[in-house]
């Protein structure tokens, strides 16, 4: 799956109910976050963010979602420990991807990757990964970190941030960017243009040019 690419409506089961994605998405941003395997160290401290920033994605009219390859009866017995860790309630729901069919429609695993008895998160170790995904259920940001590196939850939403201000706006931001920061303007539109559209431009280079979003 690539960037661009429609998010597949895949039917899943969690531990809040089945949906197909694309109607438990609706018409709100989604981001969907995976990990190795329930109830290991790095995973809990993960989710235990994502809980905790439940107010920062309701701002931002963004749904999330977790995917695992662990069965919804270990969802529900490790959510106890996210809620304990972070002090508070993990009320997103876990996909329970026993048979891969999300990680492999994701491109989170290789074609030939199997589950064993038995299994640890060793098997499943590229199962650790972000997709922020539009309301038109086109994915707009993949990340993907190593079993060692704990994902840097600002980044995702400074990243979801950057992805909603520039969505069919053509603007793009630089490096480090934040809200309320000047954007660039896209190159796709002459001087003339962009000070039509935005107003005000400041070029810094004839390719860089920079605007204050009103």
């Amino acid at each position: 799956m690539r960037i661009n690419d429609t998010l597949p409506n895949l039917t899943v089961t969690t531990d809040q109910g089945t949906y197909a994605l694309h109607d438990w998405q609706g018409d709100a941003w989604a981001i969907y976050f995976s990990h190795p395997k329930d109830f290991t160290p790095v995973c809990t401290t993960e989710f235990g963010t994502v809980a905790q920033l439940a107010d920062e994605w309701a701002k931002r009219g963004t749904k999330v979602m977790g995917i695992s390859v662990d069965d919804v009866a270990e969802h529900v017995k490790w959510k106890s420990d996210i809620a304990a860790y972070a002090d508070a309630p993990a009320g997103f729901p876990i996909i329970a991807d026993t048979d891969l069919a999300v990680a492999k429609a994701f491109d989170m695993l290789p074609a030939d990757a199997y589950l064993p008895d038995g299994r640890t998160a060793a098997e499943t170790a590229t199962v650790r990964s972000v997709f922020i995904v539009a309301p038109n259920k086109k994915v707009q940001l993949i990340m993907t970190y190593p079993m060692s590196v704990g994902r840097n939850f600002a980044e995702v939403l400074r990243a979801l941030d950057a992805v909603q201000v520039t969505y069919g706006v053509p603007i793009a931001t630089g490096a480090n960017w934040q809200v309320g920061q000047d954007v660039i303007v896209s190159l796709a539109l002459t001087d003339d243009q962009a000070r039509a559209k935005f107003g005000e431009i400041d070029v810094k280079l004839p390719y860089l040019r920079t605007t204050k979003l009103k």
